[in-house]
């Protein structure tokens, strides 16, 4: 078999460390891949929003399959131009992925099919009618910005002040462009927050295990959202009982409301939600692999990705079983000094060769540049350093203990991933 895997973060490196064990697998490629991914697979210049190009560069490269890591071009309908030209891909078409392209279509299509979400107190499209509006919410309210924004685009705002700016950043300062021009207003809800991916073929799902990501930039929870600082996956950490609520109740309706709607959905489908007391309630979707959680995923996945890929794309996911690592997974995203906000990126990255020697530890490349047999920061998410253990306090420790050997300028990481659930385990929650 062979593969292409697009894009260029840690999420894609983790897609291609694991493809890259499958028997089934003799050739990868990435577009456009990282310092990292090149230990693994043939990177190739390209540009992620060039949808037909992508599919051009799959005519010649003839790939048994292609995997999309990011969102970008599955909201620019790249499924939908790769199946025109008969080029087997597994991912939502580009009306499917409207389910992360757009917050309000998001919101709507759940409201239509009795999908668990929080309240709407409006869609706006004006700076005037959104200030008018906070004038009647409930305090914190959340604001979300209706397009991409690269996780950037939502905000908890516990005061008017803090609400008033957000949009202002949004509607007229034009910050994010087009995705900032029409916001939806919700209530915030309490409880913790759980990320939920399922592969699903259209109508046969198949479940990730759990894990729970860390979006603020420091620890405690503190300072502006980014991408996602770290994560962890850990035996336990829902039950069943709820498992099977978010199944029925959430995911089942939402892939069958796809298909009633006409637009069946196939592919990694992440539900992020939070566990309220009520039950749990859909916060967002994303129509890909998370990124960190796909880095404490992967490494507890023991049976075949690409063989699991391949049925997806062929419509036969329930021939496909899955089987799961015991124990636990942690994820620590290395981030560059600024981060989110102003980087400077070719800082020399120390301490990766010895790093990388331990068998319960991999160190996925999220933004690195190779030069010879150095590498180099290229991005704001620099490296995803993932442990598994068989506890989730092994692999929190294991974790630090070889975050601590690696080293460049400008460096910071959260020190806290994983803690308040090691906190309850020690209370016995």
């Amino acid at each position: 078999m062979r593969i292409l895997v697009l894009g260029s973060g840690g999420r894609e490196h983790a897609l291609v460390w694991k493809l890259r064990q499958s028997q089934h697998v003799e050739k990868i490629w990435c577009v456009p891949g990282n310092g990292g991914i090149a230990q693994h697979a043939e990177c190739l210049e390209g540009r992620l929003d060039d949808v037909a190009g992508l599919a051009t560069l799959a005519e010649r490269l003839r790939p048994d399959l292609t995997v999309v890591g990011p969102e970008l071009p599955l909201v620019l309908g790249i499924v939908d131009e790769f199946t025109r030209r008969g080029l087997r891909i597994v991912g939502p078409t580009r009306q499917a992925a409207r389910l992360e392209g757009s917050k309000v279509f998001a919101k709507e299509f759940m409201q239509r099919h009795g999908i668990p979400t929080a309240a709407a107190y409006g869609v706006y499209d004006s700076p005037g009618d959104a200030y008018t509006a906070l004038c009647a919410v409930d305090w914190p309210v959340v604001i979300k910005a209706d397009g991409l924004c690269g996780g950037k685009g939502v905000l908890v705002a516990a005061t008017p002040d803090e609400a008033t700016a957000f949009l202002a950043r949004l509607m007229e300062e034009h910050e994010f462009g087009p995705a900032g021009e029409q916001v939806l207003i919700e209530e915030a809800l309490a409880g913790q927050e759980l990320s939920y991916i399922v592969l699903t073929d259209g109508e046969n799902i198949l479940p990730m295990v759990p894990t729970r990501d860390h979006k603020r930039a420091f620890d405690g929870d503190r300072g502006p959202n980014t991408g996602g600082m770290g994560a962890f996956s850990a035996d336990g950490l829902i039950s069943p009982e709820l498992e099977e609520e978010i199944r029925t109740t959430i995911v089942a309706p939402t892939i069958a409301g796809m298909a009633a709607e006409g637009h069946p959905y196939r592919g990694f489908l992440y539900f992020g939600l939070m566990l309220a007391e009520e039950g749990p309630r859909v916060l967002e979707f994303n129509c890909r692999l998370g990124d960190p959680e796909a880095e404490a995923i992967l490494p507890r996945m023991e049976s075949d990705l690409a063989e699991t890929l391949f049925a997806a794309a062929e419509g036969r996911l329930s021939s496909v079983p899955a089987q799961w690592k015991a124990g636990a997974s942690v994820c620590v995203v290395l981030a560059s000094g600024g981060y989110p906000g102003k980087f400077e990126t070719g800082k020399k990255i120390k301490g990766l060769a010895s790093a990388g020697d331990a068998t319960d530890v991999v160190i996925f490349h999220a933004g690195t540049r190779r030069d010879g047999d150095d590498y180099y920061t290229s991005s704001g998410r620099v490296l995803a350093v993932t442990a598994t253990a068989t506890s989730l306090a092994g692999a929190v420790s294991r974790c630090y203990q070889v975050v601590e050997n690696i080293h460049f300028e400008g460096m910071h990481f959260r020190r806290d991933i994983a803690a308040t659930a090691l906190s309850s385990l020690a209370a016995g929650d």
